[in-house]
């Protein structure tokens, strides 16, 4: 796992817990990346983020493309704490 990888992982953290329409964009990225069935992606919204923002996204799926742990245990959090997110953000599961 490169630190630049894992260094853009606690931007969006940072990011998703804020208030703007890019920090729900980013809060639903890393819920798919959390569960993907439950929480899907459009991947057009990368459309409204600024491109650093983007570019710490692609970091992030270059991390999880071979995980060696689940994304919230790289963030050394727990899954309550991606449950909230969702909740926080008003982000429906999918019932699969």
């Amino acid at each position: 796992m490169e630190t630049t990888q894992l260094e853009a992982l606690k931007r969006l953290w940072v990011i998703a817990q804020g208030t703007s329409g890019q920090c729900r964009r980013v809060a639903g990225f890393l819920l798919c990346l959390y569960n993907g069935q439950r929480f899907p992606f459009d991947m057009t919204e990368f459309r409204g983020l600024d491109s650093d923002i983007f570019k710490d996204c692609l970091q992030v799926l270059i991390l999880d493309y071979n995980p060696k742990k689940e994304i919230h245990e790289l963030l050394n959090l727990s899954s309550n704490d991606f449950e909230k997110l969702a909740i926080d953000w008003q982000i429906e599961a999918k019932n699969n």
